[in-house]
Parts: structure tokens; C-alpha cells; sequence
């Protein structure tokens, strides 16, 4: 299995699997970004999986399943260009010899999904769109903090080895922003260095892990009293984990 992040737009990752002679693409905002990789590649595009409706996620869809023959694969509850085959949370589809399991992750859009894969003999991997970020979590632009806070928990559960394939490049900025809610976590720090010096050679930050994330992304850390007490010095009225999640959703938009 072959994971390639192809850049998109000024932040966009359209992901990429293949094998050496098929592929599958995750969000392609861009289509001639993904006919450029297949040239390049020489491989079959068989497959388009969309984690939700936003046009930087599903632009090149249509171009893409008509020049290729692709299968589309998005969520149950979103517009995206038909046709397509429409997926819920428990859903499970096989792809190229891999078996993706689909989870429900409101919060930024009403019906996001992600997919989530265990290949044989490889870290796991999940495609999460638009819900988490490394260092940070998608804007809820249709849902509420309580959808956002129960589908973050439900990927901050899977196995800490598990690469995060997010979807835009915004680990910098995020961290500058988990520092000042935790000044003292010495992995954010840790980690703006690296980051600094992979994106200073131009290279992507990305895949992250969860278990990077559970140690410097403020949103998978609201339990933790640290965390917490930055949020209340935001906004004392934040008491209960879904008020604290809120705030700090809040904080990050005015950052």
C-alpha cells in the first residue's frame, strides 16, 4: 500500500492509496491534481471516497468518475454528486484488497463521515476530512458541540498507532494555538520544531498519529484538567465537558 498526500488549492491534501496499478482518492477537490498523480503513477483510479459535501472536498468528482469509471463512495445525509454509493456509520466496503469501515462524525457538516482501515501488516489509517486537524478540529459549521465532542471521542479511541490522514494543512497554526492554551506541554513544543522543519523543506506534516494528537491537540484534550482551567480563564460559565468544548471552539475562532 502506497499513502500519498497530493496538495490541492493553498491547504488541501487529496489522499491517496495505491498498489502499483489501482487507486483510490479521498476528497478530490482538484480532479486535474488526481489525473496528474495517475499519469505519473500509471495507475487506475477505481475508487473516490468523500467525507463530506464541502466543494474543496468534492469538486472534481464528477470530472473524475467520467474519465475514469470510478465508484463514488460518500456519507448517507450530504449532497454529493451523484451517483454515488451512500454510507453510514457501520458500513463496512472493501477497495483494492482493503476493508474500510465507516464512522459517523458530525460536527463540522450534519453527515461527515470518515474511514477508518486496518491493512495487513501496516499502521491503521483513517481519513477524517474536515473533523479532526492535527492540533485542531474542524469548525462546526453545521453541527453542534456535543456532535463535535462525541465524534472527536470516537476517534481519539482508535489505536494510538493509527495514522491520521486530515485533510488541509493547518498543523502549524494549530499548534501556535495549543501552546497558548497549554504553554507547558512540552510535546507541543516538541512538535513546532518538527513541523517548522518539515514544512521549511517543503514536506507535508502529515500523516499525523492519535496518538500524537491525545498529547497536543487541546480538542482531544478538554477532559484534562490543564485544559481545562485555560478554558475557564476564557470563560468562567464553561463547567461541563460539552461547555468546555464549546469555549474552546470558541477561543480557537477568535484566535
Amino acid at each position: 500500500m502506497n499513502l500519498i498526500p497530493l496538495p490541492a488549492f493553498n491547504d488541501n491534501y487529496i489522499w491517496m492509496l495505491h498498489d502499483g496499478q489501482r487507486a483510490l482518492v479521498v476528497d478530490p477537490g482538484d480532479a486535474q491534481v488526481v489525473f496528474a498523480a495517475i499519469k505519473r503513477l500509471d495507475v487506475q483510479l477505481e475508487a473516490i471516497l468523500v467525507t463530506h459535501h464541502h466543494h474543496d472536498h468534492t469538486g472534481g468528482v464528477a470530472e473524475l468518475r467520467e474519465a475514469t469509471g470510478a465508484r463514488v463512495f460518500g456519507p448517507l445525509l450530504e449532497q454529493v454528486p451523484e451517483p454515488l454509493m451512500r454510507l453510514a456509520g457501520g458500513d463496512v466496503i472493501e477497495l483494492l484488497g482493503w476493508r474500510l469501515q465507516v464512522i459517523d462524525v458530525p460536527g463540522h457538516t450534519a453527515g461527515h463521515i470518515a474511514f477508518y482501515t486496518e491493512p495487513e501488516g501496516e499502521d491503521p489509517l483513517l481519513f477524517c476530512g474536515d473533523t479532526l486537524f492535527s492540533a485542531g478540529s474542524g469548525r462546526l459549521f453545521e453541527g453542534t458541540p456535543a456532535q463535535m465532542l462525541n465524534s472527536l471521542g470516537k476517534l481519539a479511541a482508535l489505536p494510538d498507532h493509527t495514522r491520521v490522514c486530515c485533510a488541509h494543512e493547518y498543523t502549524a497554526s494549530g499548534l501556535v494555538f495549543a501552546h497558548a492554551v497549554e504553554p507547558d506541554n512540552q510535546d507541543v513544543v516538541n512538535h513546532q520544531a518538527t513541523v517548522q522543519t518539515l514544512r521549511e523543506q517543503h514536506l507535508p506534516s502529515l500523516p499525523s498519529s492519535i496518538g500524537l494528537e491525545k498529547a497536543i491537540n487541546p480538542f482531544l484534550r478538554t477532559h484534562l484538567p490543564s485544559v481545562i482551567r485555560a478554558v475557564q480563564q476564557f470563560d468562567a460559565t464553561a463547567q461541563d465537558p460539552v461547555g468546555v468544548f464549546a469555549a474552546l471552539r470558541t477561543w480557537k475562532n477568535q484566535f
